[in-house]
């Protein structure tokens, strides 16, 4: 019999390549589209953070929408929209972080959580821990208890857990 973690790693596809060459590009809307191992995805997420106190779960743009609010609702927490600058349309906060390229800014509206508020913050995958870093700074800055990050895949030799913040309880589904 198959588990869940062998289902969902035979439905996520390599691209090799991508977005430029010498990637191995992990693709999950090839696990996302099918409904059993969107159920894995799901339900093994929700096993880690159920019963947990957790008030809100912060959904990283985009691929991080796909499971943050299914995980709310299983979780009986609210989501938050973690997005790029400009897609947000009341006032928010933001962090910058450092790309190879360059920088770039994450945003939440500036009420999205009350101070104080247990909050796991997920995304699809953990390769460096730039975004991911940049969310639980500024899900901080806005007065939350950043108790977890979550990722489906964690790209171990990108060393992403070094760029999170100390203590942070980092729940990986496949590592790579």
């Amino acid at each position: 019999m198959i588990t869940a973690t062998e289902l969902v790693k035979n439905k996520i596809r390599t691209i090799k390549d991508f977005p430029i060459k010498g990637v191995m590009f992990k693709d999950i809307t090839t696990a996302v589209k099918d409904k059993e191992a969107l159920k894995a995805m799901i339900d093994f997420l929700t096993e880690k953070f159920k019963n947990q106190g957790i008030d809100y779960v912060a959904a990283v743009e985009s691929r991080g929408f796909v499971f943050g609010s299914a995980l709310a609702y299983n979780i009986n927490a609210g989501c938050v929209l973690i997005r790029k600058p400009g897609k947000l349309p009341a006032e928010t906060i933001q962090e910058e972080y450092s790309l190879e390229y360059g920088t770039d800014k994450l945003e939440i509206h500036k009420d999205a959580i009350e101070k104080g508020s247990n909050v796991i913050v997920i995304d699809d995958l953990l390769a460096t821990g730039g975004t991911v870093g940049a969310a639980c700074r500024l899900l901080t800055k806005a007065g939350a208890n950043v108790k977890a990050a979550a990722f489906i895949i964690e790209l171990k030799d990108l060393k992403g857990r070094e760029n999170l913040p100390e203590g942070l309880d980092v729940v990986s589904m496949l590592t790579y």
